[in-house]
């Protein structure tokens, strides 16, 4: 009888150990940096942007869900541990086109102004409450020139 028990709570163990492996597994593991490059964009004007992504989470306190979302009857459902994606993956328009009359359930950002929204109000943010912040504001604060090779 002793056996019988002994077993099944090895096996419980074992289950529970596999349950929790294939959990860790699944999450995604952030990288310690980060460049945004879009796609978009025939020729570019400007160079990608690198950004600390552990800086961001661990130094300025930014939460997760300050960058990453998924739009759902207009709140953010995106939770750690969702899938992330590319933003141009949802704001798949590089400019703006006037045009569209949307429902605002619908509408979407281009991409610039996606970026540009979260990242320069931020750091303008930041900025304010820290007067000793070098969080950059302006183009050539985030972006290098744009090489042979951007083009």
């Amino acid at each position: 009888m002793k056996r019988k028990w002994l077993s099944l709570i090895m096996v419980a163990m074992f289950v529970c150990t596999a349950a929790w492996a294939v959990s860790a597994a699944d999450k995604q593991q952030a990288p310690d940096t980060i460049t945004i490059q879009a796609t978009l964009w025939p020729q570019v004007t400007k160079g990608p942007v690198t950004l600390s992504h552990k800086k961001h989470a661990e130094e300025y306190k930014a939460a997760c869900t300050e960058c990453h979302h998924d739009i759902k009857d207009g709140k953010n459902v995106w939770k750690e541990g969702d899938a992330v994606k590319k933003c141009q993956e949802c704001h798949t328009e590089a400019t703006v086109q006037m045009e569209k009359k949307l429902p605002p359930d619908q509408q979407k950002l281009n991409l610039k102004l996606a970026f540009h929204n979260n990242c320069q109000e931020c750091h303008k943010k930041y900025k304010k409450d820290h007067a000793d912040s070098k969080a950059p504001v302006t183009c050539a604060g985030c972006h290098p020139k744009a090489g042979k090779d951007d083009k």
